[in-house]
């Protein structure tokens, strides 16, 4: 569940990338007059806004998340030095703040591996569980299930009492729904009448 949770996590973060990546892009000229205005060069405006863009996918995507995360981190704390220094004003504060949020976060990112080793770890552990299981535990549960067959076979011939609540619910249905031989005994829906 962890796995999971991580994976989540990490494209929570990488949504406030993509999408001030692409805001950037589709307002390049405020962007440019906004980091002219806070002493940077105005060239920085594109390719600030590509690699929040092109990170932010990768991120979401898990692919080089190690990387990716490392040069965010960079680029947010930047972003704190460079646009939220000024931690006399309340707002630069809470700005700065939300960064040291996402910077936590994206170390998060960092410990936790790709998505795709998770996704791999999950299907490989239960394929080592199935694998584990020798042949004599699926004879065992061969005759477990032969036995209980006869056992209910021999329980309706003699009037079904004995496994099935059908004599005493008219809602309840003995049917051999898989084809195994084996009849289950289910309750009949509202839809099935």
């Amino acid at each position: 569940m962890s796995k999971i949770a991580a994976i989540i996590g990490r494209i929570l973060i990488a949504i406030i990338f993509i999408l001030s990546g692409a805001g950037k892009l589709a307002d390049l000229s405020s962007t440019q007059a906004y980091m002219a205005s806070h002493g940077l060069s105005a060239q920085f405006a594109l390719p600030a806004a590509l690699f929040e863009l092109i990170a932010g996918l990768c991120l979401a995507a898990g692919f080089m998340v190690r990387l990716v995360s490392v040069l965010l981190i960079g680029f947010v704390a930047l972003t704190i030095l460079f646009f939220h220094s000024q931690i006399g004003d309340s707002d630069q504060r809470i700005e700065a703040l939300k960064n040291l949020a996402i910077i936590g976060g994206l170390a998060l990112a960092f410990a936790h591996s790709h998505m795709w080793s998770h996704y791999y770890a999950i299907r490989s552990q239960r394929r080592g569980e199935v694998a584990a299981r020798t042949a004599e535990e699926r004879v065992h549960d061969a005759e477990l299930r032969a036995a209980r067959a006869e056992a209910r076979a021999e329980a309706l011939e003699q009037g079904g009492v004995a496994t099935t609540t059908a004599a005493y619910e008219p809602r309840t249905v003995v049917t051999d729904v898989n084809h195994d031989g084996v009849p289950e005994v289910r309750r009949r829906r509202w839809f099935d009448w």
